[in-house]
């Protein structure tokens, strides 16, 4: 009597798709130890999945990152915009005051200071 089993192949894509629509978690920590002293320790966590999959975990951050992002690049210019009209009206505000506050005079000369004539001075 021949046996008969089912193989079931599974392709690349086949593969692929489930680990997209699962998720696959990768992690793992290396530990770099000298006489029982840890000098360095590195955790490495991979997470693979689609990008449905990711938000439905609450993952999006490459929607606010304006290297990866042009709607966060035009955000981050609005808040830049914003930033330097806050500023041009500091300044402004900082040369109105300015402009109320008189110039310092010199004193005048006190007898004995010595004065310098127009002649000394390189006018005549």
């Amino acid at each position: 009597m021949a046996m008969t089993h089912a193989v079931q192949s599974a392709t690349l894509a086949d593969i692929l798709e489930r680990v997209l629509d699962k998720g696959v978690v990768i992690a793992g920590d290396i530990k770099i130890k000298l006489v029982d002293i840890e000098l360095l320790t590195i955790q490495i966590r991979l997470l693979i999945a689609s990008v449905d999959k990711a938000k439905e975990m609450g993952i999006d951050w490459w929607e606010w990152n304006p290297a990866l992002c042009s709607k966060a690049r035009s955000d981050e210019g609005l808040g830049s915009d914003k930033t330097l009209d806050d500023l041009a009206e500091r300044i402004a505000n900082l040369e109105r005051a300015g402009a109320r506050v008189p110039p310092k005079r010199r004193s005048p000369a006190r007898q004995g200071d010595a004065v310098a004539s127009p002649a000394e001075m390189g006018t005549s």
